[in-house]
């Protein structure tokens, strides 16, 4: 359950990603799975109870709990049998003083085939981070990790580059159920999301900075606007300009929160270049001024 509590810029503004941490990975494979616990970091300059952000993908699957997470401005608690997904790009934060106790589990972008990227939805940020499978789910996920675990671990019987292939086949195999839960968590009644919310969501993600526009994404999609409303409201519960408003609203916070940008060029940023019109739009959907969002993170 969440409560509510971005792209790079240059220069001396640019938001800080940690990368990849590939000395930490056995064999310095693309990827490393390993129990939770004190004293884990990403980066030595990342301490994990400050906000940061990361160009890799971590699913956490936990045993003890309950544990309080921050994922792009909400604030998840994550129980026994619950799964944190949090993508590349997003910002998070530990818990200071809660235990994780559980497997977690590191991606490196690229580690995988494009055709094993689009199967296993590795960049739906549309859908909830939390994950609370039922019995039968979680069981399988415990035993497709533990299979993932000893392959990772076994780094003796088989060449570096067999073990990698092994590795990415079996990780596929824990995604693909991963991705299954997690499309079904995101779907108001579990439907499958059509062509057309697909189009929707990838254009959203690509050009949300600069168009804004329902109309704009019908016709460059090739769709009315009455269709590409019906497949909004199919897959989210939404509507197509509710989407693209949470969308540039996340990247505005994240830009507020983790650069010093000037407001003024935060609002350019997310395709508001008068200074007053962003204002009014950030405040109207989160009921603060950018200012004092801003002022309340410090």
């Amino acid at each position: 359950m969440a409560s509510e509590i971005a792209p790079t810029v240059g220069g001396g503004d640019a938001i800080r990603t940690f990368p990849f941490p590939v000395e930490l990975a056995v064999g310095g494979v693309g990827m490393q799975v390993c129990p939770m616990g004190a004293g884990r970091t990403w980066h030595a300059d990342a301490p994990l109870h400050r906000v940061h952000r990361i160009d890799f993908h971590v699913v956490m699957l936990f045993t003890e709990g309950p544990v309080r997470h921050m994922v792009d401005f909400a604030e998840y608690e994550a129980r026994p049998g619950d799964l944190l997904w949090i993508r590349p790009g997003q910002v998070h934060r530990f818990s200071r003083t809660d235990a994780y106790r559980g497997t977690v589990l590191t991606m490196q972008p690229g580690f995988l085939p494009r055709a094993t990227v689009e199967a296993t939805n590795l960049y739906r940020y549309d859908l909830p981070p939390l994950l609370r499978p039922d019995p039968d789910r979680l069981a399988a996920l415990h035993a497709s990790l533990a299979h993932l675990r000893r392959e990772y671990e076994d780094t003796t019987t088989l060449p570096l580059s067999l073990h990698t292939a092994v590795l990415r086949h079996t990780l596929t195999g824990f995604l693909l159920r991963l991705a299954h839960l997690a499309a079904g968590a995101g779907r108001p009644g579990g439907r499958q999301p059509d062509s057309a919310f697909t189009l929707f969501r990838d254009a959203v993600e690509k050009d949300f900075a600069a168009n804004h526009s329902v109309s704009a994404y019908a016709d460059a999609l090739g769709y009315s606007r009455r269709t590409l409303v019906r497949a909004v409201r199919a897959a989210t519960g939404g509507t197509p300009k509710g989407f693209i408003d949470k969308r540039v609203v996340l990247e505005a916070k994240r830009l507020l929160a983790h650069t010093d940008l000037p407001v003024t060029r935060v609002g350019a940023a997310v395709g508001f270049p008068d200074p007053a019109n962003f204002s009014k739009f950030f405040q109207l959907r989160t009921g603060h001024t950018p200012a004092a969002f801003r002022a309340e993170l410090g």
